[in-house]
């Protein structure tokens, strides 16, 4: 299963790449919506080897997941991997600067089911795929509006 978009954000690639990689933000935004995120590692481990487990209710059951970084390159692109419950992801986050200060983002997400039960998941997902990109769209464009929001970093 595949999802793909992109966003034009009103600010330079360096800020939108800081909001990209404002890990402890996304762990609180995570934690507020009842995941359980653990980091593995430290404030001292270097950003391209960060990975976290998450444990989470999805359909009625808990699943449990580990996310890690596949590949960064600043402040062009950073790719994490996850895997759990006999499910592997990938998403990929691209940045462009199309001016000095506008940023195109791109966003690829793909779920590839590994066992039986997770394909019957994927199945399922698949029947609500106009929800779900619909959703997604949403969720990419509400960073990018909350990216332009932030205050400006000083030199």
């Amino acid at each position: 299963m595949h999802f793909e978009t992109q966003e034009d954000i009103d600010r330079p690639i360096a800020d939108v790449f800081a909001a990209v990689t404002d890990f402890d933000s996304f762990e609180r935004a995570a934690i507020r919506r009842g995941v359980d995120v653990q980091r593995i590692g430290d404030a001292t481990t270097p950003l391209d080897a960060q990975a976290w487990d998450a444990g989470f209710q999805f359909r009625g059951s808990a699943r449990k997941m580990q996310i890690k970084i596949q590949s960064l390159n600043a402040p062009d692109a950073i790719t994490y991997g996850a895997a759990g419950n006999g499910m592997v992801g990938d998403m990929a986050l691209t940045l462009q600067e199309i001016a000095p200060n506008r940023t195109r983002m791109m966003v690829q997400l793909t779920l590839k089911p590994k066992t039986l039960a997770a394909r019957l998941l994927v199945q399922s997902l698949k029947l609500a795929r106009n929800k779900l990109n619909r959703k997604f769209r949403q969720k990419v464009s509400e960073f990018a509006r909350n990216a332009e929001a932030q205050p400006v970093q000083s030199a």
